[in-house]
């Protein structure tokens, strides 16, 4: 079988301690039955400690303790079962994330999601342009597949502005996006949300939509196209391959502009107020919109299906 990953898969790492936003605060965490088995028989102190603040019943997964932090979390943000055993006695959960993986026609596909801080940074960071690389030859007759790659390759064309590589994708793919910037909003403000904070972002967009100056947010952001650019590839990358026809794929492909044209319109509504939108905004921006959308099957697919 094919692994195929992005070119900057393999530089991946953990921010541990000094990662601001953690991913074992606030998440339920299922635990596998192997690596469950393995913490039921931990003797001593640890194996107390396991027993405390482990559910066995039905679902194995960890008590959240307070602040919804993982009962394992320690006051310095380490993980005490890394401490104590190593990484390869963490459930499979927390040794894949922030990792996903695709299951396609004759290969996997693997990347990082952009849930996690250390993950958004490294992706919207790249200044060349992202390639897909695999263990072997990469080789494939999947129509899906090979539209999707073409996809990437109009979202790659730096001879053109974002907007017109967005329009040559919804060409190609005979769709559009059809909600105007506040039908949009609200559309995300119905979905389920985890944060406050993305709430609070959202009202500002449509406070500021009767007002928004995208041209010049994109005059704002003219150097910083390789940002734009790596998130669409990135999305492109993660959810088009997995359509299961081409009404499938062009809904997505509709997920895709609607997802830019979203953090487009929260960029103008941070440019509007605070006079500007750096690179740690963008990437907090990113990083929260993966976690709300793409970490939540329903929401993700209620979006995809709006479009179809």
């Amino acid at each position: 079988m094919q692994c195929v990953e992005p070119n900057y898969y393999k530089h991946f790492r953990c921010k541990a301690g000094e990662c601001a936003h953690n991913c074992c605060i606030g998440w339920d965490i299922e635990i596998d039955r192997k690596t469950a088995d393995f913490y039921r028989s931990v003797d001593g102190s640890m194996g107390e400690r396991l027993k405390e603040n482990i559910d066995f019943l039905k679902q194995p997964h960890f008590k959240l303790g307070k602040y919804e932090r993982c009962p394992f979390l320690n006051d310095e943000n380490l993980c005490d079962i890394i401490i104590e055993f190593g990484e390869e006695r963490l459930c499979d959960i927390c040794k894949k994330h922030p990792r996903f993986i695709n299951e396609l026609p004759n290969r996997v596909e693997i990347g990082v999601g952009l849930c996690c801080e250390a993950a958004a940074e490294l992706v919207l960071s790249q200044k060349e342009s992202v390639k897909l690389v695999s263990d072997g030859e990469m080789q494939t007759d999947d129509e899906i597949i090979i539209l999707r790659d073409r996809v990437i390759a109009l979202l790659q064309n730096r001879e053109k502005s974002i907007k017109g590589r967005i329009s040559d994708m919804l060409t190609l793919c005979d769709t559009n996006m059809p909600y105007t910037t506040s039908q949009l909003t609200r559309l995300f403000l119905s979905l389920e949300r985890l944060d406050s904070g993305w709430t609070d972002i959202l009202n500002m967009v449509l406070k500021n939509s009767d007002t928004a100056d995208f041209n010049g947010f994109d005059s704002y952001m003219k150097d910083r196209q390789s940002e734009l650019e790596q998130f669409l590839v990135y999305l492109a990358f993660r959810h088009l391959a997995n359509a299961t026809d081409l009404e499938s794929f062009a809904a997505r492909v509709a997920f895709v502009a609607a997802s830019y044209c979203l953090i487009r319109a929260i960029g103008t509504a941070f440019f509007s107020e605070n006079g500007s939108f750096d690179f740690d905004a963008y990437s907090n921006v990113v990083r929260m919109f993966s976690a709300e959308i793409e970490y939540s099957d329903e929401n993700l697919y209620i979006l995809i299906d709006s479009f179809i």
